[in-house]
Formats: C-alpha cells, sequence, structure tokens
C-alpha cells in the first residue's frame, strides 16, 4: 500500500491547498470508517483512492448535517447544504473542505457529477425517516436512498468492457438491498431505543412482536424475534446471492474489492443469523480472523493484479 503523499501524487494531485485538503478528509474517513477506509487502501487501484475517499467523506458531511433535529429543521440543513454543493461543483469560491475535495474528485470524474445530484435529491428520503409500515416502504428506501448513496462509490469502478451495464446496475441493486437488510438486523437493539427500527411493522405485527417488546425482551420475545431474524435473513441471502455476478462485471483490478464487500457481507450475514433473537439485545460481529483472513486473501489477489 503506497503512503497517502505517493497515492495522491500518483492520482495528480500536487497542489499543496488540495493535498491538505484531501489529507484531512482521508483522516477522517479513517477515524470514522476504518475497515472500510483499509479495504479500499489495500484493494482499489490507488487512483482510485482519493475520489472514493472524497465520495465518501462528502456522505458522512451530509448525514451529519440531516441526523439530529425536527424534521423541519433537517429539511432546512439539506436543503443549504445541496445548495451549496451545487454552487461549488459550479464554480463558486469554497471554502468548505468537504466541498473542496468533493469538486475536485468530480472535475477528475465526471461521472460522479450525476451521482452527487442523484444522491442530495435523495437524501429526503432519510430527512424524513420514521420507520417502515410495509416491505414496500422498505422496497422505497432502498431503491430512494440506500441505492443512491451506494452508486456514488460504485460509479468511480471500472467496469469490465463485456459486462452489461443494466446487469452492473442490478447487481448494485441487489447488494445494496442485502447490505441494508442486514445493517437493520445489526442495528435492532440501537434502533429500538430510538422509537423506530428497520423491519416493517407489518411483519413485527406478524410476531406478535412491537418496538417496545424489544426495548425490555423476555425470552417470549427473543423467541419469536428469532423467527423474524430467519426470515429477514434469508430476504438478505437471497438478494446477497443474486449479487455475486457483479464480481465479473468489474474490472479485473477492482475484482478483489468487489469480492472482499460481498464475502465481509456474507460473514456479517452469518453473524446476524446466528445471533437471532438475541439481537434484541444488541448486534452481532463476525470474529475479528475471519475478516482478516478476507481482507488478506484478497490483498494478495490484488497484488497480483497490479
Amino acid at each position: 500500500m503506497p503512503t497517502w503523499p505517493r497515492t495522491l501524487r500518483q492520482a495528480g494531485i500536487t497542489d499543496p491547498d488540495l493535498h491538505t485538503a484531501y489529507t484531512r478528509q482521508s483522516k477522517l474517513v479513517r477515524r470514522f470508517k476504518t475497515e472500510e477506509y483499509l479495504t479500499v487502501r489495500l484493494l482499489l487501484p490507488t487512483h482510485l483512492h482519493p475520489p472514493v475517499i472524497a465520495a465518501v467523506a462528502f456522505m458522512h458531511e451530509t448525514d451529519t448535517r440531516i441526523d439530529t433535529g425536527t424534521t423541519d429543521a433537517r429539511t432546512t440543513a439539506l436543503g443549504e447544504w445541496a445548495t451549496a454543493t451545487r454552487q461549488a461543483l459550479a464554480g463558486a469560491p469554497v471554502t468548505d473542505v468537504t466541498l473542496s475535495v468533493l469538486r475536485d474528485a468530480v472535475s477528475r470524474h465526471p461521472q460522479l457529477a450525476p451521482r452527487t445530484e442523484a444522491f442530495l435529491q435523495a437524501a429526503h428520503h432519510e430527512v424524513n425517516y420514521s420507520g417502515f409500515g410495509t416491505e414496500e416502504e422498505l422496497q422505497a428506501y432502498v431503491e430512494g436512498y440506500s441505492l443512491p448513496a451506494f452508486m456514488l462509490l460504485a460509479c468511480l469502478l471500472e467496469r469490465d468492457t463485456s459486462a452489461d451495464a443494466l446487469a452492473f446496475d442490478r447487481g448494485c441493486r441487489d447488494l445494496i438491498e442485502a447490505m441494508q437488510r442486514v445493517d437493520f438486523l445489526d442495528d435492532l437493539a440501537e434502533d429500538a431505543a430510538h422509537g423506530q427500527i428497520g423491519i416493517p411493522r407489518e411483519e413485527l405485527d406478524r410476531h406478535g412482536l412491537s418496538v417496545e417488546n424489544l426495548l425490555e425482551p423476555t425470552d417470549a420475545v427473543r423467541a419469536r424475534l428469532e423467527e423474524l431474524v430467519r426470515e429477514q435473513a434469508a430476504l438478505a441471502r437471497r438478494r446477497l446471492s443474486a449479487s455475486r455476478h457483479l464480481v465479473h462485471a468489474v474490472a479485473r483490478q477492482t475484482r478483489p474489492f468487489i469480492t472482499a464487500l460481498l464475502q465481509v457481507q456474507k460473514l456479517r450475514l452469518s453473524a446476524v443469523s446466528k445471533k437471532g433473537g438475541r439481537l434484541a439485545d444488541g448486534g452481532a460481529r463476525p470474529s475479528v480472523p475471519s475478516l482478516l483472513g478476507v481482507l488478506a486473501h484478497q490483498y494478495g489477489a490484488a497484488r497480483r493484479l497490479r
């Protein structure tokens, strides 16, 4: 893995101010997304490290701005941030480090521009999020918000010249649904403490459960939750399996990254499935050795392709 200064030089980023700004964003992402940061740095081609860091930092800043306060306050914050972002990308003077780095990344990778706009337009789903009443509402959230957020990163991955663009998009859609479902299961206890979870209320009702039940779970609640987790995990597993072809839809040098992403999600899904009804007491993580094993194996594959 090259040093960060060398990474920037190889990406053609030599301006001192931009160098400082990218370095600041890199440290930020490394701090709040450590595992993802290492995966990017070890497995993706070097020239993609700066724009991926820029995109992740931008999404993090967006989430930070719209994550607290009343719905009206969050809507206002999103509107102001969207305006500032659009002005920055249009060439207006920028003092915000996040937008400065994003603008530079967009100038080098123009496909980021429409994906940034799509993400900003989709963010209202997150602002208005209050859980799901039905499976249809969950699907609308995945399609309307989770997918545009994922594509802000996926658009940077080079595709295999023989791959069908629609197949790539379908693979991304399947993968992000699987990832989102695993997140909702893993975050069950934490989300319940905030009064809303990512499992549709109609599914809770069908199993005789409620958010209130999950706050103070009994053995009976855990038993009913066990069955619900089994069903939700099966839905995630189906989508994860459907996304496997994504490995062959990207260029060879990015396949280790996608392979690792799929394998880590498989480990996460296995962990939440195993914990089952006890997810009401807290999340589940794969073992560190298993995660490191995936990273080490794919790092070897990535090095052989360079």
